[in-house]
């Protein structure tokens, strides 16, 4: 399901969806009808801006921690024109419970995706976003996951990390998986398995996940903290 106010954009991806095999069950112009429709017949995954009417503030997000609230099984991607950092890390951590990283293993939630809408002119990588969200995994937008690991002025947990470690913890923050990453690293799959493990060790996250969406979420709250 879309929820879009901008009408060309909304059927520009409608069509674009059509034409890879999805099928859009609703493609609405405000937060309320897609929860409306939501409710109605709950889909894979609903696609969401951030600003929509009538304050054109927050809404779409409000209605996106609704359904990751309510209807948990549902993934969500929610499309911004800017980087609106409060707003990812709300989507990250809103709608989890007290059971986000002690709950049922990967694919027990919908998965949970932030890109800004620049990205959904470069097809391939959307349509990559949405599989993943569709799947139960996590799709970041490489400038907000830039923009969540900027450094504290107070402390910098990420000053101890390798610069080869960072270039892991920013790929596994945009949802690939491990085998992803090693492949764009090109490097092997238990190198970047070791390199996850000392990421979760110098952050002091050992032992806080189980998942590999539990995973990044808690690297995520750590920085965000």
């Amino acid at each position: 399901m879309l929820a879009e106010d901008s009408t060309l954009l909304r059927e520009g991806l409608v069509r674009l969806l059509a034409e890879e095999g999805h099928e859009v069950r609703a493609a609405v112009g405000t937060a309320v009808e897609l929860l409306v429709a939501v409710r109605a017949e709950p889909p894979d995954v609903v696609v969401v801006d951030v600003r929509m009417p009538p304050t054109h503030t927050d809404e779409g997000l409000r209605a996106a921690l609704e359904i990751r609230g309510g209807l948990p099984e549902v993934g969500v991607l929610v499309l911004s024109q800017y980087v609106e950092k409060r707003y990812a890390t709300e989507l990250l951590t809103g709608g989890t419970g007290t059971g986000a990283g002690t709950g049922a293993g990967p694919g027990a939630r919908g998965g949970v995706g932030y890109l800004l809408k620049d990205r959904v002119a470069q097809v391939d990588e959307f349509l990559e976003a949405l599989e993943r969200v569709g799947e139960g995994r996590t799709a970041f937008d490489p400038e907000v996951v830039r923009r969540l690991l900027v450094h504290s002025s107070h402390t910098d947990p990420l000053a101890r990390l390798t610069p080869r470690e960072g270039q892991v913890l920013a790929a596994m923050a945009q949802g690939h998986t491990n085998a992803t990453v090693a492949a764009r690293l090109h490097v092997s799959l238990s190198a970047v398995e070791k390199h996850i493990n000392a990421i979760f060790d110098k952050l002091e996250l050992t032992g806080r996940s189980e998942g590999y969406s539990k995973r990044v979420l808690a690297v995520l709250r750590y920085l965000d903290s």
